[in-house]
């Protein structure tokens, strides 16, 4: 069974004049693809200045609309409010720090053929700052420089969550399940936060019990990684607030769900990875013992940070709300 290929909106959130250069490359990757985008919204996070210098470049732009951000600070409000502006069936998210390839809509939206496709992600390569991945940099934990990481399925696969920087949702699910959460992802405070899309995909396979959600690797973008994430201070940094993240995901919808994955990453490809580490510093690969340890201590930097947001959840009963699109 099958149906027609929906129009897409295309949602990219921003909340600095820093990235003024990578949210224009996010816009024009957006206007090069093969399958034309409905619309770009590009929603600016409470960030006046911003959002009127944006205004004032797209003035007169047919397919590009500036939006505020009418929620409470953070993606998760900002994604919601493109939702509810978006006027496509489907709905994609582009990071403001990413470009994405010519055939990155023509692979979500074709997937969206079939009616019980709710969600489509794809696959986020690192553009590295200094031109290289760092030696000591496992591929196991490119999540916390927001790409795909060791231990994914390849090619078009059905999984748990997509990730969010790169990913499609049939606006009707959206709508169902109530948008993101706030509180559970990045809110322009210090730490890192992240998994609100993984809540969320939980939440609407639960909503929607024969939802399909899917990666397909074809759709790919390039997600730039300034010199500051290459270091190995905010690799801890990123990690634990990972764990923070994880434990408001586990109060939201249930450990069981919210680390099912997890718990396949932690006991099969975190060994893996370790093993590669030590075989490559046996064999006198440079960065091998590197990135040995710097698994070890991203699982334990982790699995600090859960418990610790278990422990504050239980004490504040969670400060997330859900969304509303």
């Amino acid at each position: 069974m099958s149906g027609p290929v929906p129009g897409v909106s295309v949602v990219i959130c921003a909340y600095t004049e820093d990235r003024w250069q990578d949210i224009l490359a996010a816009v024009a990757s957006v206007a090069a693809q093969s399958y034309p985008a409905l619309e770009t919204l590009v929603v600016v996070d409470h960030h006046p200045v911003l959002r009127r210098r944006l205004a004032r470049h797209f003035a007169g732009g047919r397919r590009v609309r500036v939006l505020a951000n009418t929620g409470p600070r953070g993606l998760s409000a900002g994604r919601n409010t493109g939702v509810a502006a978006a006027v496509g069936e489907v709905v994609a998210f582009l990071d403001d720090d990413a470009v994405a390839e010519r055939d990155w809509l023509h692979h979500f939206a074709h997937a969206y053929t079939d009616p019980r496709v709710m969600a489509v992600g794809g696959r986020t390569q690192p553009v590295w700052a200094s031109r290289r991945r760092p030696a000591w940099f496992p591929e196991e934990f490119d999540w916390v420089v927001g790409c795909s990481y060791r231990g994914l399925p390849p090619g078009r696969t059905v999984v748990r969550n997509v990730l969010g920087g790169n990913a499609s949702f049939r606006r009707s699910a959206l709508v169902t399940v109530g948008g993101f959460a706030s509180g559970i992802g990045r809110d322009g405070q210090r730490l890192p936060l992240g998994g609100e899309e993984t809540e969320l995909c939980i939440r609407l396979a639960r909503a929607v019990p024969d939802a399909l959600l899917l990666i397909d690797d074809r759709a790919v973008i390039h997600h730039r990684v300034p010199a500051a994430r290459e270091r190995f201070g905010y690799f801890g940094t990123r990690a634990y607030a990972e764990g923070l993240s994880k434990a408001l995901v586990a109060r939201s919808v249930g450990a069981g769900a919210g680390l099912a994955s997890e718990r396949r990453y932690t006991t099969r490809v975190l060994p893996a990875g370790v093993a590669r580490g030590l075989r490559d510093a046996l064999l006198g690969r440079p960065g091998g013992a590197g990135r040995a340890g710097a698994i070890v201590a991203g699982l334990a930097v982790t699995t600090g940070g859960y418990l610790v947001g278990s422990v504050r959840a239980r004490r504040q009963g969670g400060r997330f709300t859900r969304g509303t699109v």
